[in-house]
């Protein structure tokens, strides 16, 4: 049985900001309209082109739908908390919240250490690649990584729901797991042992497969000739760059859910806690989009179709 506390939840890190809470609205409307935009495009221009259905592109499709998922999960809610003078929060909602963005973080990460398969057979076995990696297996390994997700996450948001609260205020711009854990005046031991044997399966286990991958790349980058080289750091820069940039993110968000970071300013610190959330689905179809010269020129096209058949349109 749920406390009656949980009916709804406080969240305490919202700022008084007076009028400023309108440009703040703009601002934050705007990033999810930019965000929505760039990362629907990308799919769209995937799904619709038969030459970009490869397994590659597969897999770019599939991280920019979890860029969509993630980034919908937090910004229609913080857009209505923005504009509130009252921040709360029903429980189911929360709960539910706290159910997309854990598994948009673990569907991020084990779609990137996929794409670093993928990256290590293209470089290292390029005369296997079309045997080894097909767009069946591609679709496969898709929809085991969503159902792993999913199916992974229900345990610890069904340990958390079971909890009894005694309060039910969280110093946090959204619902977040351990956030909600700590409110518990019931034993959370169970809770604990799983969020760590959890994260475990989320995060180490996908980056198992990424080092892997990097370590074979990086020997044949330094056997192999000019041409490899240049294959190979066309191909996995914006992976890199892109696995580096939602690592940090992930890390900070560990670091403020586990320990007292008041010390740290109160606008950096609601910076640093949307970083995740904000800047890989912002940057990274634009990394993406623009590195990989099939989707550009396929953008292109259908930018130059359309202005075309304005044109005769008009005329």
């Amino acid at each position: 049985m749920l406390n009656s506390t949980l009916s709804y939840l406080v969240l305490g890190a919202y700022l008084h900001v007076g009028n400023l809470k309108y440009m703040c609205f703009m601002i934050t409307a705007m990033l999810y309209l930019v965000i929505f935009s760039v990362n629907t495009s990308l799919i769209v221009v995937i799904c619709m082109n038969r030459s970009l259905h490869e397994p590659m592109y597969i897999f770019l499709c599939s991280l920019f739908v979890n860029e969509l998922y993630g980034s919908t999960g937090l910004f229609p809610f913080l857009l209505v908390q923005i504009l509130s003078d009252i921040h709360t929060v029903s429980a189911s909602f929360c709960f539910l919240q706290i159910f997309c963005l854990h598994t948009y973080v673990c569907i991020e990460i084990c779609n990137l250490a996929v794409m670093s398969y993928d990256r290590y057979l293209a470089i290292c076995c390029p005369l296997q690649y079309n045997t080894r990696m097909t767009f069946k297996k591609a679709v496969i390994f898709i929809i085991v990584i969503w159902l792993y997700c999913v199916l992974m996450f229900l345990i610890p948001l069904s340990l958390n729901i079971r909890l009894t609260r005694c309060g039910n205020i969280i110093n946090s711009l959204f619902c977040r797991n351990y956030l909600v854990v700590k409110l518990a005046c019931s034993d959370t031991k169970v809770n604990h042992i799983y969020g760590l044997f959890g994260t475990v399966l989320a995060i180490l286990v996908p980056l198992l497969p990424i080092l892997f991958s990097y370590v074979k790349i990086l020997k044949v980058c330094f056997s192999g000739s000019k041409q490899t080289r240049q294959k190979a750091v066309s191909t996995c820069t914006p992976h890199l760059a892109s696995l580096l940039n939602f690592s940090f993110a992930c890390c900070f968000e560990i670091l403020q859910s586990r320990f007292d970071m008041s010390s740290v300013p109160s606008v950096l610190r609601i910076i640093l806690s949307l970083y995740f959330l904000i800047i890989p689905p912002l940057l990274n179809p634009v990394m993406f989009g623009l590195q990989m010269s099939n989707i550009l020129n396929t953008f292109k096209h259908v930018l130059c179709f359309k202005r075309t058949a304005c044109r005769r349109d008009k005329m």
